[in-house]
């Protein structure tokens, strides 16, 4: 909301010296999330993999085969490569070292002549010294031409000059640096996250070889893949049956670009792409994943066709028939990457859609020709997809006339907001009709809208899309978005930008709310995507002393609160399981009122990994699951029996 500043409190005087000019080290302390994207684990994180990337670059080049990354005891972080080391010889331009130009100027690097680096990822030469900016201090040692060099910094300012150190048997970079408190806030590093990405960036460099150390719970792992990206579709298929034994591969080289694509078929329902432009993932897809969607459809359909598995009077089989159970990973590798916003969701590089449509086309067809029962095998996995989407349509024609759905009329049992505006209103989906009552009572009927759910909803995982759409609470939920589902879900037409799942704390509520995320994943990812789903965070204790009444939502902060009260007389200690234990009031001041809940931002940050776990956990296969659960059992908390 804009507010009016009144007259009477603005300076009329409007000159020169108004007008503030940040410079680069200023301007990254003052806005951090402009070029890191937050200041949460998730932005503390990314300052890792900015460092990380000037490594990677360095294997791309040619140049570099092994990275170590360490988390240390003080939260500091190390990054050790066997590059050429940065150089340290004084710059032309800024008169200063090469390192310290690096390490403080923004835009700067050997990642725009082309000369040094033909492709290269990272925030467009500005990676080293956002971490630097952002960092309480930071040393960097360089080992080029026998020699150790090294320059410390504070907070982005350095403390003296390139200085020799010491003799170097070797070439390379070493950074450590710790990201300071006062932007990062106590923020600290997921190790499992940290491993899933730099196992991410191993597949996509084969022969590359990386480590992860953490020192402060002593433990390690390395990533090193020969077969690159056909070994990442393998991982991906690990606990899937697939349809053909050897995933495809195909790689050529178009004026400097890189392509190489994996792709394996199983005998899933959904497809998992994922696509990647210098080794930064680009969720959105972009130029890139729109070649490889145009020629897999085209040469799948020119096949059936040439083999008889489509009569000439059949209709083309459709990309969404064509990608029903596909694995496959793109990635290329281009001199000047166009990425849509800082984040680099989306590649833009329109000449790259032509480049990889044609090697995949050609690529594609020369393995179809050369292996025909692999050829067999997808066209029936395409031709039973089209036959199931048909049945689907039709089943789902006739759902939707008998039920109404996308009539634009509202369920019966939803308590609607006054509000109209979409980036104003909230949607609550809460569980059960007793907590439902609590919440219609309890909201501000201005911008608060209350949809109760009643038992388990469908597991969609497991269930065709005329079942899930004949399930009565998937309906109402997608009835009251208004913004349909799957490929027809449109973000213009949704009616809440802020979809809140509110459940027990309880096994039950737990199990409701992995059912409710399993559906926005698989059928409105855009929802996520775009940060409009949320979960809140009701209490699980009350803590009652005289002359005090406080809600806590961990057992750690009870623990903390009940020592703070050792030797106070009648303290009552009541478990929250339920919502519906709650009154009106109770609800809205721990779990609704905007200014004293919380509310976590559900978010992709490992598309794979993510695509992985619902598979496993939701999905039609035992062994992994149990696997899953006896491997993350102990790091289980909070556990109702």
């Amino acid at each position: 909301m804009i507010q009016e500043t009144p007259a009477s409190t603005v300076n009329n005087q409007y000159t020169a010296e108004d007008i503030h000019v940040l410079g680069g080290r200023e301007a990254v302390r003052r806005r951090p999330g402009m070029y890191i994207g937050s200041t949460d684990q998730r932005g503390l994180q990314h300052l890792v993999y900015e460092i990380v990337y000037n490594s990677i670059d360095e294997a791309m080049a040619g140049c570099c085969t092994r990275i170590v990354v360490s988390i240390q005891k003080d939260n500091a972080i190390k990054v050790e490569d066997n590059g050429r080391g940065i150089p340290v010889e004084t710059h032309p331009v800024t008169n200063k070292s090469a390192l310290e130009t690096v390490m403080t100027t923004l835009h700067a690097g050997a990642k725009f002549g082309g000369r040094t680096y033909q492709v290269s990822g990272g925030l467009h030469g500005v990676g080293a010294s956002v971490v630097n900016a952002l960092s309480s201090w930071l040393r960097v040692n360089v080992r080029r031409d026998g020699k150790i060099y090294q320059q410390e910094y504070r907070q982005g300012i350095p403390q003296n000059e390139v200085t020799e150190v010491g003799q170097a048997s070797d070439t390379g970079t070493t950074t450590i640096f710790c990201a300071d408190e006062e932007i990062f806030n106590g923020a600290r590093y997921d190790f499992n996250a940290l491993s899933e990405r730099l196992r991410e960036m191993a597949y996509l460099n084969k022969g590359l070889e990386i480590c992860l150390k953490d020192e402060t719970r002593d433990s390690e792992g390395t990533f090193y893949f020969e077969g690159g990206i056909t070994s990442f579709v393998r991982h991906l298929n690990r606990n899937r049956v697939v349809r053909h034994r050897q995933p495809i591969y195909i790689s050529k080289t178009v004026n400097s670009t890189i392509v190489e694509v994996a792709l394996q078929y199983n005998d899933g329902f959904t497809e998992s792409i994922f696509s990647f432009a210098n080794c930064v993932n680009t969720p959105d897809g972009g130029s890139h994943l729109t070649g490889f969607r145009t020629a897999l459809t085209r040469v799948l359909n020119d096949y059936a066709h040439k083999n008889k598995f489509l009569k000439e009077d059949e209709p083309n089989l459709t990309g969404e028939d064509v990608r029903e159970g596909l694995t496959a990973v793109i990635s290329v590798k281009l001199t000047e990457p166009q990425f849509e916003g800082q984040t680099k969701a989306k590649l833009g590089n329109p000449e790259v859609k032509g480049v990889v449509e044609s090697v995949v086309g050609e690529g594609l067809a020369l393995y179809l020709e050369e292996h025909p029962d692999d050829l067999k095998r997808i066209i029936e996995k395409c031709i039973l997809a089209a036959k199931a989407r048909e049945a689907a349509r039709k089943a789902r024609e006739l759902i939707v006339k008998k039920s109404g759905l996308f009539s634009g009329t509202l369920p019966g049992k939803l308590a609607d907001c006054s509000e109209k505006e979409p980036s104003l209103c909230e949607l609550y989906l809460v569980e059960g009709d007793s907590a439902g009552g609590s919440a219609k009572q309890g909201r501000n009927r201005r911008f608060q809208a209350i949809l109760p759910l009643r038992g388990k909803i469908l597991n969609v995982e497991k269930a065709p899309s005329d079942k899930m759409l004949s399930h009565e609470e998937v309906r109402t939920i997608i009835t009251a978005l208004g913004a349909g589902i799957d490929s027809e879900f449109d973000l213009s037409r949704l009616r809440y930008h802020r979809v809140i799942l509110m459940t027990d704390a309880d096994v039950d509520g737990s199990h409701i709310r992995t059912l409710l995320l399993t559906f926005f994943f698989r059928h409105m990812v855009e929802l996520i995507n775009h940060g409009y789903l949320f979960i809140a965070q009701p209490p699980l204790y009350r803590i009652k002393a005289p002359k005090l009444e406080q809600w806590v939502y961990s057992e750690q902060e009870k623990t903390e609160e009940l020592h703070k009260l050792k030797g106070t007389r009648n303290v009552e200690l009541q478990r929250y399981k339920g919502l519906g234990e709650m009154s009106a009031e109770q609800l809205w001041e721990t779990t609704m009122n905007p200014d004293t809940r919380t509310l976590l931002t559900v978010n992709i940050e490992d598309a794979p990994k993510a695509d992985h776990i619902f598979r496993t956990l939701m999905g039609d296969e035992v062994p992994p699951r149990k696997a899953f659960i006896q491997a993350h059992a102990r790091s289980v908390k909070n556990l109702d029996i």
